[in-house]
């Protein structure tokens, strides 16, 4: 199984727990990075900053409510960048708007899933996107 490189853009530090220990629990072969706001999602993958020396996401799990530049943003400047449109972008979020829903596939999101509620659903919900991203789907190479 390929070690998969997993970029979390989320603010929240509970949901961020949570995330990680899901992900651990899965028991699967990943490394994680974690950032807090949009800007610093940006300035991960083009490696700015104190993020040179950091390894390129296979996959970005990205929250709609993130301080600095919203997750649409980021997500618009990935699905808008040729160097970066390839990475996979899970949109994970406490939003169910339409609104925020239509925004997130008009710029091309992989998928859009509304956080649960509940612990144990929200672990599952995280360890259902890992198992499918990381097991069942073919993710392309890094074009880095």
């Amino acid at each position: 199984m390929k070690n998969v490189h997993i970029l979390l853009v989320e603010d929240n530090e509970g949901d961020i727990l949570l995330t990680l220990e899901a992900l651990e629990e899965a028991k699967m072969k990943n490394t994680i990075s974690v950032v807090k706001d949009g800007e610093k999602a940006i300035q991960y993958v083009e490696k700015l900053e104190n993020f040179k020396n950091e390894l390129y996401p296979d996959l970005i799990i990205l929250d709609v409510n993130l301080p600095k530049l919203n997750g649409h943003e980021v997500l618009k400047y990935l699905k808008n960048s040729e160097k970066h449109k390839h990475i996979p972008v899970i949109m994970l979020t406490t939003s169910s708007s339409p609104r925020d829903i239509n925004e997130s596939y008009k710029n091309h999101v992989n998928c859009f899933i509304t956080k649960p509620i509940d612990v144990e659903d929200f672990i599952n919900a995280v360890i259902s996107i890992e198992n499918f991203w990381i097991n069942i789907v073919k993710l392309p190479t890094s074009k880095e």
